[in-house]
């Protein structure tokens, strides 16, 4: 069964997620869930896996765990064992780039499918949201460039794991230059956007989605190419669910 929640961007450690945290906890089922942290995005940062602790472990009661590869070559036996052993796969935000490209060189994607095919709860923020999709807009190519002000570097558009086909998504989408951006990448290379405010994210079980939020206001929107012009339309918030076949329509 396919379960992945993609949260579009918000302060973890401000507890700005906390109501989609709570919930990634709640499908478990489980009053104890094993839940893998891999933070590669971040670069393995830190201060990123103690203050996931702080709020997973702490605060929700998990069992958590974390898989580091960026600094260290993992080893497979383990990195296998940890990932099919989890109940809930988070993957942290940053540079989704330089992470897909650590992912390929470990093999991580083949123990990722795995884990998506035994029920495994796949979820992330920021580049952790665009990883299960087909491919993210992402702002890899800022972490390269670090000194250069932001209209020096364009965003891109990175080949992702495509656990969920045929969709590119954009997170963080409230920031007005990256909203253009993603609008004028679907305008360019056609197909269907997902795009994810801070505090929202939307829910993918098997064949059906719905959109959740941790704070009112967050929204989700679908963006397609109709006539040489992007559409853009919001997604209900619903507690009902929703038929994938809405959002791989090519109509809003």
């Amino acid at each position: 069964m396919r379960k992945i929640v993609a949260i579009g961007g918000g302060n973890l450690l401000q507890k700005e997620t906390l109501l989609i945290d709570q919930q990634i906890v709640q499908l478990t089922h489980k009053r104890q869930p094993r839940i893998l942290f891999i933070p590669t995005a971040s670069g393995d940062d830190p201060k990123y896996v103690e203050g996931f602790k702080q709020i997973y472990q702490n605060n929700l009661g998990c069992k958590v765990d974390q898989l580091l590869m960026v600094h260290q070559e993992p080893n497979h036996e383990e990195m296998k064992t940890k990932i099919l052993s989890a109940d809930v796969i988070y993957v942290g935000g940053g540079n989704t780039l330089m992470m897909m490209r650590k992912w390929r060189f470990y093999k991580v994607p083949s123990l990722l499918i795995q884990a998506l095919q035994k029920g495994t709860i796949l979820s992330g923020i920021s580049a952790g949201a665009l990883c299960w999709f087909a491919y993210g807009h992402s702002d890899s190519m800022a972490y390269y460039q670090e000194e250069k002000r932001q209209e020096e570097w364009n965003y891109i558009r990175v080949r992702c794991l495509g656990f969920v086909d045929r969709i590119t998504i954009s997170t963080h989408y409230q920031q007005s230059l990256g909203a253009e951006s993603f609008k004028n990448m679907i305008h360019k290379i056609g197909g269907i956007g997902i795009a994810l405010e801070d505090n929202s994210a939307i829910f993918i079980q098997d064949n059906q989605f719905r959109i959740i939020r941790s704070q009112a206001g967050a929204k989700v929107y679908k963006l397609i190419k109709q006539r040489a012009k992007v559409v853009v339309k919001e997604l209900p918030v619903t507690d009902n669910w929703i038929d994938m076949s809405y959002l791989l329509s090519k109509f809003v």
